[in-house]
């Protein structure tokens, strides 16, 4: 994440890969302030065993193109709102990647958070039944929160 203050946002990621046991790393790094520590830490990832980078970022929200600058593994960007344009600076910055530099963009904030770390494991399970596993109970889980909310409404009319 760009900067510590986007962890209240990233902290549904961190719960979000735990809940399906994927390990991760939360780094802060700047794509502006600390661009060499950004590619170093991004070229360095597959010996770690990076498969997949999530990279959020408010306002200019460069860092998820620094980040796909530096790999050819998948890149997600959670646009950050965190100026008076409500995140929609960062959306722009990061859904508007040039050819040849792809960044997977989800929703801003939380939602986009959530849904960061699920493409996220949705690439994983590719090659990963277990996870595969997981995410079908996740969505059968979904399904009977909404199957049960409707029974509830439909009792109560």
């Amino acid at each position: 994440m760009g900067s510590d203050s986007d962890y209240s946002v990233i902290q549904k990621t961190h719960t979000t890969l735990q809940e399906f046991g994927v390990e991760h790393e939360i780094r802060v790094m700047s794509a502006h302030r600390t661009p060499d520590a950004v590619a170093e830490f991004v070229q360095n990832g597959p010996k770690r065993g990076v498969k997949v980078f999530i990279a959020a970022a408010g306002g200019a929200a460069h860092l998820a193109g620094a980040v796909a600058a530096n790999t050819t593994l998948p890149v997600i960007g959670v646009p950050i709102a965190s100026t008076e344009l409500q995140g929609q600076d960062a959306l722009l910055a990061t859904v508007q990647m040039p050819p040849g530099v792809p960044v997977a963009t989800v929703a801003i904030g939380k939602f986009g958070a959530i849904n960061a770390a699920l493409l996220a494991v949705q690439i994983l399970a590719l090659a990963d039944e277990g996870l595969q596993r997981k995410l079908k109970e996740y969505k059968a889980s979904m399904r009977e929160k909404v199957e049960k909310a409707d029974r509830e409404l439909q009792e109560k009319l």
